[in-house]
């Protein structure tokens, strides 16, 4: 049997607050980024699980039906390796779907970094304070 409960039990990946900081932008990317590989790994192993499920129910329904059981037991026991076939496809296009988000994610963060790194660098690491953005389009 699979273990449905998730290994992370944080609510959140990141926190959804006004922190808009360079590094703390850098820090939400990042722990998405890799909240979103490890859901990828996590439905994975779960759609393998479910794979494995279905085939064996495929074999259970045959042990019933060489066993010489009512067709219904039969019957249904099929439409549970039907389903859980099903299910196995659609956990395979949500995985797709988290690991193109994960990629995308890891991707903006590059992207982000490019972008502003070098003028964090640079309001970082100078001794004068800068103004607050929008002063200068008073």
């Amino acid at each position: 049997m699979s273990d449905l409960a998730p290994h992370n039990t944080s609510a959140a990946p990141a926190p959804a607050d006004g922190d808009n900081r360079y590094k703390a932008v850098q820090a939400k990317l990042d722990k998405l980024g890799r909240a979103m590989d490890d859901a990828v790994l996590e439905l994975e192993s779960l759609r393998r699980s479910m794979q494995a499920n279905a085939s064996r129910t495929e074999d259970v329904a045959r042990d019933i039906a060489n066993a010489g059981l009512d067709v219904k037991f039969v019957e249904l026991t099929n439409n549970v390796a039907v389903a859980l076939g099903g299910a196995a496809v659609q956990v395979r296009k949500l995985a797709d779907t988290a690991e193109e988000t994960a990629d995308l994610t890891h991707q903006t963060r590059r992207t982000h970094s490019t972008l502003y790194g070098a003028l964090d660098d640079i309001r970082s690491n100078r001794r004068e304070k800068t103004p607050r953005p929008g002063f200068f389009n008073r």
